[in-house]
Protein backbone atom coordinates (compact mmCIF):
# COMPACT_ATOMS: atom_id res chain seq x y z
CA UNK A 1 0.00 0.00 0.00
CA UNK A 2 3.16 2.14 0.43
CA UNK A 3 4.18 4.18 -2.90
CA UNK A 4 0.70 3.78 -4.83
CA UNK A 5 1.54 0.44 -5.90
CA UNK A 6 -1.89 -1.07 -7.24
CA UNK A 7 -4.24 -3.00 -4.72
CA UNK A 8 -6.08 -5.85 -5.94
CA UNK A 9 -9.36 -7.76 -4.46
CA UNK A 10 -8.55 -10.57 -2.80
CA UNK A 11 -10.35 -12.34 -0.10
CA UNK A 12 -8.50 -14.85 2.42
CA UNK A 13 -9.26 -15.39 6.10
CA UNK A 14 -6.37 -13.61 8.47
CA UNK A 15 -4.83 -13.50 11.76
CA UNK A 16 -3.66 -10.05 12.82
CA UNK A 17 -1.30 -10.33 15.83
CA UNK A 18 -0.22 -7.32 18.51
CA UNK A 19 1.13 -7.74 21.56
CA UNK A 20 -2.01 -7.67 23.77
CA UNK A 21 -4.51 -9.94 21.46
CA UNK A 22 -5.02 -11.99 18.17
CA UNK A 23 -7.85 -10.93 15.80
CA UNK A 24 -9.45 -13.34 13.05
CA UNK A 25 -10.64 -11.81 10.17
CA UNK A 26 -10.36 -11.10 6.50
CA UNK A 27 -8.49 -9.56 3.91
CA UNK A 28 -10.31 -7.90 1.25
CA UNK A 29 -7.61 -6.24 -0.45
CA UNK A 30 -3.75 -7.01 -1.11
CA UNK A 31 -0.74 -5.63 -2.57
CA UNK A 32 3.03 -6.12 -3.01
CA UNK A 33 3.66 -4.04 0.09
CA UNK A 34 0.47 -4.43 2.50
CA UNK A 35 -2.82 -5.16 2.56
CA UNK A 36 -6.30 -3.68 4.23
CA UNK A 37 -8.21 -6.38 7.05
CA UNK A 38 -11.85 -6.26 8.03
CA UNK A 39 -11.62 -5.49 11.59
CA UNK A 40 -13.08 -4.68 14.66
CA UNK A 41 -10.11 -3.61 16.85
CA UNK A 42 -9.01 -0.60 16.14
CA UNK A 43 -4.89 -0.04 16.51
CA UNK A 44 -3.13 2.84 16.15
CA UNK A 45 -1.03 4.00 12.96
CA UNK A 46 2.46 2.91 13.94
CA UNK A 47 1.58 -0.55 15.70
CA UNK A 48 3.54 -3.21 14.61
CA UNK A 49 1.83 -6.32 13.89
CA UNK A 50 2.12 -9.98 12.31
CA UNK A 51 -0.79 -10.70 9.78
CA UNK A 52 -1.31 -14.10 8.73
CA UNK A 53 -3.11 -14.83 5.51
CA UNK A 54 -4.80 -18.08 4.89
CA UNK A 55 -5.81 -18.88 0.84
CA UNK A 56 -6.05 -21.79 -0.71
CA UNK A 57 -3.91 -24.41 2.30
CA UNK A 58 -1.63 -21.52 1.94
CA UNK A 59 -0.14 -19.15 4.63
CA UNK A 60 1.97 -16.07 4.50
CA UNK A 61 3.13 -14.55 7.35
CA UNK A 62 4.85 -11.10 7.56
CA UNK A 63 5.01 -8.21 10.16
CA UNK A 64 3.44 -5.11 9.43
CA UNK A 65 2.67 -1.49 10.35
CA UNK A 66 -0.57 0.14 11.17
CA UNK A 67 -1.17 2.71 8.59
CA UNK A 68 -4.49 3.62 9.29
CA UNK A 69 -7.55 2.33 11.17
CA UNK A 70 -11.34 2.97 11.02
CA UNK A 71 -12.86 1.73 13.92
CA UNK A 72 -15.44 -0.99 13.48
CA UNK A 73 -14.48 -1.05 9.47
CA UNK A 74 -11.06 -2.17 8.89
CA UNK A 75 -7.46 -1.06 8.86
CA UNK A 76 -4.35 -0.57 6.33
CA UNK A 77 -0.82 -2.42 6.89
CA UNK A 78 2.07 -2.13 5.11
CA UNK A 79 4.27 -5.12 5.38
CA UNK A 80 7.89 -4.87 6.57
CA UNK A 81 9.71 -7.83 6.75
CA UNK A 82 8.97 -10.93 4.10
CA UNK A 83 10.44 -13.77 3.99
CA UNK A 84 11.75 -14.98 0.31
CA UNK A 85 9.36 -17.82 0.11
CA UNK A 86 6.12 -15.58 1.10
CA UNK A 87 7.09 -12.86 -1.44
CA UNK A 88 6.78 -15.31 -4.03
CA UNK A 89 3.74 -16.70 -2.38
CA UNK A 90 2.23 -12.63 -2.47
CA UNK A 91 3.39 -12.68 -6.11
CA UNK A 92 1.72 -15.78 -7.13
CA UNK A 93 -1.65 -14.26 -5.38
CA UNK A 94 -1.52 -10.95 -6.78
CA UNK A 95 -1.02 -12.37 -10.53
CA UNK A 96 -4.39 -14.67 -10.09
CA UNK A 97 -6.31 -11.78 -8.60
CA UNK A 98 -4.97 -10.03 -11.69
CA UNK A 99 -5.76 -13.04 -14.09
CA UNK A 100 -9.50 -13.33 -12.55
CA UNK A 101 -10.22 -9.39 -13.35
CA UNK A 102 -9.04 -9.49 -16.72
CA UNK A 103 -11.39 -12.63 -17.24
CA UNK A 104 -14.21 -11.55 -19.59
CA UNK A 105 -17.80 -12.93 -17.73
CA UNK A 106 -19.42 -15.88 -18.30
CA UNK A 107 -22.03 -17.85 -17.44
CA UNK A 108 -20.08 -20.87 -17.52
CA UNK A 109 -18.29 -19.87 -15.00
Amino acid sequence: MADRTPRFPFSASAEVASDDSVEVTRVTELSRHGCYLETTKHRTAGTRVTVKITSKDQIFEATATVLYSRPMMGMAVAFREVKPLFRSMLKDWLQESLNQQNQKPSIDN
